[in-house]
C-alpha cells in the first residue's frame, strides 16, 4: 500500500482528537447533547488548525446511527462511509475552484430534496471567501432559511472577505493557533504510534516552525522521518529545515558583544555556505534576542513558554547578564529595520552583514555593546565603551568648532573686502548682499559697485549684431535645450537675451530662482554649447536680474550707490527700503512683488 501523509493518517475522527480547540468542541458537544444545533456554521482561523476536520466530525456526529451523539461512534455504517467520503448526502465543495454563481445555483436546487442515505444533509464549503459576489447573493436566501434536513458549514481563513449578510446568518467559531505544548504532545503521540524515537528539543523546534498549524507540524515531521529514519535528532532537524541552533546563536551573540566584526561576517558566510537564507537568519536572530530580552525582563519566562528560540536558559544566561535592556531593544530595532529593507533588496546577505556591523560598531547607549574581547566583564566593557564614546564625541565637537571658526573668518573677509566677480558676470552666493548688509552694514556698497562694473561692458561695448542673432535664434535655442534636457529648459524659459558684448550673451531673468538654477555649471555648460552650435561661434553665458538691467540702462543704479557711500542721513534712511525691495524681487520674481506706498 502506498504511503499516506501523516496529517491524513492521523486526521482527527472524533471531537476528543481535536488539538487546541476545546472551546469549539465543547460548545458543539453541548449543542448536540441538548439538541440545539444551528442550520449554518462559520469556521474561521489560520491554516492547519482543524476547521475541515471539525466539520467532518460534526457531520458524523449528527448522522451517527447511534446518535446524534456528543462523539461519533466511528463503527456504524454511516460513520465509516462518511469517513471514506462515500455518502452522497455529505457534500464537500471547494469554493476556490467552484466559485461561480452556477455552482451555487446547483446547490440551491438540490437542497430541497430529502437525504437518501443518512439523517441530515451537510454541505461543507471550504475556502468560502473565494466565492464571487453573485454566488454569495445566490446562497443568501438558502442560507437564511434552509430546509430542516440541511446544514451548512462554511470554512475560511479570511472571514473579513465575507459579506456581513452571510456572517450574520451563521454561528461563528474562531479557531486558534495550537499552543506549543499541545503540538509537542500530539507529535510525541504520533512518534510513539510510528515507532520513532525523537529528542524533545527536536519536537519543540518542529512545533515552533509550524507557527501554530498542526498540519504544518505533521508535514515537517513526515519529511524529517523520511530523512533520518526512526531516530530524530535536533541537529538533523536543523539541517533539513535550514535552522540555526542555540549554540550558533550564542557564538554570534558573543561576537557581537566583543564587537568582533570579522567573526560575525565569517559566521554569516558559514550560514550561507550551509544553504541557509539570509532572510531566515535575520528572522531567527530577532527571535533569539527577543528571547534574551524576555529572560532578562520576565522572571521565569522560559518556564512560562514565552521564549521562541532559546531552548536552554543556561546557554543564554551570559548574554542576559551582559547586555542591558536598552541595548537589546536597540539591537532588535536595528535588525527589524534591516529585515524590512531586505524584502526589497537584491542582496539580502549584504543587508544582514550591514545590520550586524551596525550593532557591533555602535557604542555607549546606542545599539549593542557588551563586554570587550578577551573575556572582559560587562562592567569593564561598559566603562571602555563609555570612554570610547566620550573621546569620539570630543573629537567630533573639536572638528565642528574648527569648521565654524573657518567659516566665520571667511565670512568676515568677504564682508570687508567683497568678492571678485565670477565668470560670466555672476557673483557667487557669498558675494550677494545679506539682509544685514542691506540695512547699511559693511559690504553693501562694494556689492552694488561690482554689479555696476559688470554691466558696464554690455552698456558701453554692446555687440548689436550678436544680440540680434541671439534674439533671432532664441526660440531654436530653447527647443534644442528642451530636447536635450527638459528640466534645464523649464528654468531657462524665464530668461531672454537683452545684450551681447564680445563673446558673451547676457540673459535677464525675472525670477531669482530661475537665474540661480540656470547658473549651475552643468546647466550653464549645456546652454553655452547649444548657443555656440546655433550661432556658429563659441559663446559664453552671463545672467542678470531684469530690474538690475533696467536700472543700469536708465542710470538709476549709480546715483543710489553714491548716496549710500556718502552716508547722508536722508539717503541712509531710504537705502534699506530699496535694498529690501530688490531682495524681495530676487527671491520671488518681479511678477509676484507689488510695491504699495
Amino acid at each position: 500500500m502506498a504511503h499516506i501523509a501523516l496529517y491524513r493518517t492521523y486526521r482527527p475522527q472524533a471531537f476528543r482528537d481535536i488539538v487546541g480547540q476545546q472551546h469549539i468542541t465543547q460548545t458543539l458537544q453541548n449543542a448536540l447533547r441538548e439538541g440545539r444545533m444551528s442550520h449554518a456554521y462559520l469556521f474561521n482561523g489560520p491554516r492547519g488548525t482543524g476547521k475541515t476536520s471539525v466539520a467532518r466530525v460534526l457531520a458524523k456526529a449528527i448522522n451517527c446511527e447511534n446518535g446524534p451523539a456528543e462523539e461519533p461512534c466511528n463503527a456504524c455504517s454511516a460513520c465509516r462511509r462518511i469517513t471514506d467520503g462515500a455518502v452522497m448526502d455529505v457534500v464537500e465543495i471547494d469554493a476556490a475552484s467552484n466559485r461561480g454563481v452556477e455552482e451555487i445555483r446547483e446547490v440551491r436546487d438540490k437542497v430541497k430534496y430529502a437525504p437518501t442515505e443518512v439523517r441530515q444533509k451537510v454541505y461543507i464549503i471550504d475556502e468560502v471567501h473565494m466565492l464571487t459576489n453573485e454566488a454569495f447573493n445566490a446562497l443568501l436566501k438558502t442560507l437564511e432559511e434552509p430546509p430542516r434536513h440541511v446544514m451548512f458549514i462554511l470554512a475560511t481563513t479570511e472571514p473579513h472577505k465575507l459579506p456581513a449578510t452571510i456572517i450574520s446568518r451563521c454561528q461563528r467559531f474562531d479557531f486558534r493557533r495550537v499552543s506549543l505544548e499541545e503540538q509537542v504532545g500530539r507529535l510525541e503521540l504520533i512518534c510513539r504510534e510510528e515507532g520513532v524515537q525523537a529528542e524533545p528539543e527536536a519536537l519543540q523546534y518542529i512545533a515552533r516552525l509550524s507557527d501554530g498549524g498542526m498540519r504544518d507540524a505533521l508535514s515537517v515531521l513526515d519529511q524529517i522521518i523520511a530523512y533520518t529514519g526512526n531516530e530524530i535528532r535536533y541537529e538533523a532537524v536543523l539541517a533539513i529545515t535550514g535552522g540555526i541552533s542555540s549554540e550558533q546563536f550564542g557564538r554570534l551573540a558573543g561576537a557581537i558583544a566583543a564587537q568582533d566584526i570579522a567573526a560575525c561576517l565569517a559566521m554569516v558566510e558559514g550560514f550561507m555556505q550551509e544553504g541557509r537564507s539570509a532572510e531566515k537568519c535575520m528572522e531567527n536572530l530577532i527571535y533569539y534576542f527577543r528571547d534574551v530580552l524576555m529572560l532578562k525582563l520576565v522572571p521565569g519566562a522560559q518556564a512560562q513558554g514565552m521564549t521562541e528560540r532559546v531552548l536552554a536558559g543556561s546557554e543564554s544566561q551570559p548574554w542576559v547578564e551582559r547586555f542591558t535592556a536598552e541595548q537589546l531593544f536597540e539591537m532588535i530595532d536595528v535588525l527589524n529595520r534591516y529585515q524590512t529593507e531586505m524584502k526589497y533588496s537584491a542582496q539580502p546577505q549584504t543587508m544582514l552583514e550591514v545590520a550586524l556591523m551596525k550593532i557591533c560598531t555602535a557604542t555607549g547607549g546606542s545599539s549593542a555593546v557588551g563586554a570587550g574581547a578577551g573575556g572582559a566583564t560587562p562592567a569593564a566593557a561598559g566603562a571602555s565603551g563609555a570612554g570610547s564614546a566620550g573621546a569620539s564625541a570630543a573629537g567630533e565637537l573639536a572638528a565642528l568648532r574648527q569648521k565654524v571658526e573657518l567659516l566665520e573668518r571667511q565670512l568676515t573677509k568677504l564682508m570687508q573686502t567683497g568678492v571678485p566677480a565670477a565668470a560670466g558676470g555672476r557673483e557667487p552666493e557669498a558675494a550677494r548682499p545679506s539682509p544685514m548688509a542691506a540695512r547699511g552694514g559693511a559690504g553693501a556698497a562694494p556689492a552694488v559697485r561690482k554689479s555696476a562694473v559688470k554691466l558696464d561692458a554690455f552698456l558701453t561695448q554692446a555687440d548689436a549684431e550678436l544680440h540680434r542673432q541671439a534674439l533671432a535664434k532664441w526660440s531654436q535655442v530653447l527647443q534644442q535645450v528642451k530636447e536635450r534636457r527638459i528640466t534645464v529648459h523649464a528654468w531657462l524659459v524665464d530668461g531672454e537675451p537683452v545684450a551681447a558684448s564680445g563673446d558673451t550673451v547676457l540673459l535677464a531673468f525675472k525670477s531669482g530662482m530661475h537665474r540661480d538654477t540656470t547658473e549651475k555649471p552643468a546647466h550653464k555648460e549645456l546652454i553655452e554649447q547649444v548657443m555656440s552650435e546655433l550661432l556658429g561661434a563659441k559663446l559664453k553665458l552671463a545672467t542678470v536680474m531684469m530690474k538690475e538691467w533696467k536700472d543700469a540702462q536708465s542710470g538709476a543704479q549709480e546715483p543710489a550707490e553714491e548716496l549710500r557711500l556718502d552716508g547722508e542721513e536722508g539717503a541712509a534712511a531710504g537705502a534699506p527700503k530699496e535694498e529690501w525691495i530688490d531682495e524681495a524681487i530676487q527671491l520671488f520674481g518681479e511678477d509676484l512683488v507689488v510695491i504699495k506706498d
